[in-house]
């Protein structure tokens, strides 16, 4: 059995859906674990979107932050987790560890480290299938401030760990989803998780 798949895309490619469609497959009790926050208008009208479009009878939880210790203490054990998604994951934890215009890049980064390593314990010692739904944010210009700078790289980070260890990642270009190459290579660790 597939322990994590790992769904990547830039916005509105399909991850989502394609990540919903993995989870559906499923027989067993499905956890939709949601890290949005809807802070605005607009954000209100995504996340009733996104709810909308999930079956009713999947259990969702709400959990911009701490997700591991959220789950933990939600007490469910079902056959699938679906994650959606780690983009807005880590913006949360670096948002609410500097959360004025000045960004301090070695808290934020230590802080998305210790969600992440909660998180991956999580995934190895829960017996659910995971599927984690992720943007590609680092295939564009270099953000002009450093808040952006320090978000792309966290973010970069946090999917190069998540691809190592998944058992499938997947690709999402205009709704196709296209299976990357299981090939794998140990790089050795680098201070700056390039």
């Amino acid at each position: 059995m597939t322990k994590l798949t790992l769904v990547l895309g830039g916005a509105r490619s399909g991850k989502s859906r394609f990540a919903q469609a993995l989870a559906g497959d499923s027989e067993g009790l499905v956890v939709y674990i949601a890290t949005a926050q809807a802070l605005d208008s607009e954000m209100e009208q995504r996340v009733a979107k996104h709810r909308r479009e999930r079956p009713a009878h999947w259990h969702t939880l709400e959990l911009p932050l701490a997700v591991a210790q959220g789950y933990r203490q939600s007490g469910f054990r079902p056959s699938v987790v679906l994650l959606d998604c780690l983009t807005l994951l880590v913006s949360n934890v670096i948002l609410s560890e500097c959360p004025g215009e000045e960004v301090d890049a070695e808290r934020a980064l230590a802080a998305v480290d210790h969600e992440l390593e909660a998180l991956l314990a999580l995934i190895e010692q829960d017996s659910a299938r995971w599927i984690i739904v992720s943007n590609e944010v680092g295939m564009g210009l270099v953000p002009p401030y450093p808040l952006g700078r320090v978000y792309r790289d966290a973010l970069g980070i946090a999917n190069q760990r998540l691809a190592a260890i998944a058992d499938q990642v997947f690709w999402m270009v205009a709704g196709i989803p296209l299976p990357l190459h299981p090939y794998r290579i140990q790089f050795p660790d680098r201070p700056d998780g390039a």
